[in-house]
């Protein structure tokens, strides 16, 4: 009897949540633009409303400083180029930011420098110190984007204490929080962000679907232009449907979150048995999500080791990217200083439909993959023995 396949990549993407999907059905099946005033766009209003305010209690952010985005990638960029429109030229982004964040700051037109991480995976604040003690007025506002937990490690990040360097020299702090939210607890007052993105796949929620938070040191500018909608600050239709099932997400993620935590047991027995066969844990030593392990197996393509695993009903993602056929270092890892283990680093994250034998199987498909590779490494040596 097949046993029915594990899904450990929710730091990818989440299973959509029942509560989610039917929250989806609803507002379809009601219909109405929320910007119409009869009686189909006020019901569809109210479902607008209601998920913001689901959203909002999420990262403990007022929900008037809520707006709704297409995914977690266009929160980033509203962050950052508005930072760019008010001022800022030179832009501070983590060496381990996600691609988002990178990829716009680099397009933006302003210059961007590397905040450094320690090899386990911190920023290192030393130096944000020191690089703003030192900062040029002509470069305008200081902007720093640093992220609360890393999609591929799961380090958590000092985002307070890093607020506290920005706002000593009235710099704005981005922070994307898309890994973090319903995993961890996330206040966005208290962690001191200026602004702060979520998404609503990465915790049970559709994709398609984001939102980005601001406070009263941030000025936002309108990027995408058209009618008055999220209060001016973003025009178009608001996806009425896929923002519903976000709420519903959020409400969900966050009656879960105490009993989350127990997660991190799960992953570590199954990091522990890894360890014992030679595996090595990237950030073990930092502060990491309870759901996420990135663990390396020397000697052994990160691609290779997803695909064995997959043929063996366990889902996981590589620590490396592919791009143009060709498989390159993680950037995150090469940051952290992995050095060649960075091109043989897997990351397996659980989520709100995981169970402990879900990490059993993990451990017990690794660990049979690993023992076939040493297998075929001692045939040869044995081979030539007289």
């Amino acid at each position: 009897m097949t046993r029915p396949a594990v899904y450990l990549d929710y730091n990818a993407t989440a299973p959509v949540r029942p509560a989610a999907i039917a929250a989806v059905g609803e507002a379809l099946a009601g219909g109405g633009n929320p910007s119409s005033v009869h009686a189909a766009g006020r019901a569809a209003r109210a479902r607008l409303e209601a998920a913001r305010e689901s959203v909002a209690k999420l990262i403990a952010a007022p929900a008037s400083t809520v707006i709704f985005t297409s995914g977690g990638t266009e929160a980033n960029a509203l962050a950052i180029e508005s930072a760019v429109q008010a001022g800022s030229r030179r832009l501070i982004v983590s060496a381990v930011e996600h691609d988002s964040v990178q990829e716009t700051a680099r397009a933006s037109g302003a210059a961007v420098e590397a905040l450094p991480v320690t090899r386990d995976g911190t920023a290192d604040l030393a130096w944000l110190r020191a690089r703003l003690a030192a900062w040029d007025p002509a470069d305008g506002r200081p902007f720093v984007a640093l992220m609360l937990a890393n999609n591929e490690t799961g380090v958590i990040q000092p985002v307070a204490e890093a607020a506290e360097i920005v706002r000593a020299t009235d710099g704005w702090l981005h922070v994307d929080a898309i890994q973090a939210a319903g995993k961890i607890p996330v206040d966005s007052r208290a962690l001191g962000a200026d602004t702060l993105s979520v998404s609503a796949h990465k915790l049970g929620g559709p994709q398609g679907v984001g939102a980005l938070t601001f406070g009263p040191r941030a000025t936002l500018s309108r990027r995408q232009h058209g009618g008055g909608q999220e209060r001016g600050r973003r025009g178009g239709t608001e996806n009425v449907s896929g923002i519903s099932g976000f709420g519903a997400a959020a409400e969900a993620a966050l009656e879960e979150l105490a009993s989350f935590s127990a997660q991190a047991a799960w992953r570590d027995a199954t990091a522990r048995t890894l360890k014992a066969a030679g595996a090595m844990v990237l950030g073990e030593a930092a502060p990491r999500l309870p759901n996420t392990l990135c663990v390396a197996d020397p000697g052994a393509p990160a691609e290779l080791q997803v695909m064995g695993l997959d043929l063996e009903g366990i889902m996981v993602s590589a620590g490396s990217a592919c791009s143009s056929g060709k498989v390159k270092a993680s950037p995150v890892l090469a940051a952290m200083g992995a050095g060649e283990l960075a091109s043989c680093a897997i990351r397996a994250s659980s989520g709100w439909a995981s169970s402990e034998e879900d990490w059993n199987r993990l451990a017990q498909a690794w660990l049979a993959a690993h023992e076939r590779r040493a297998d075929r490494r001692r045939a040869p040596a044995a081979a030539g023995v007289e």
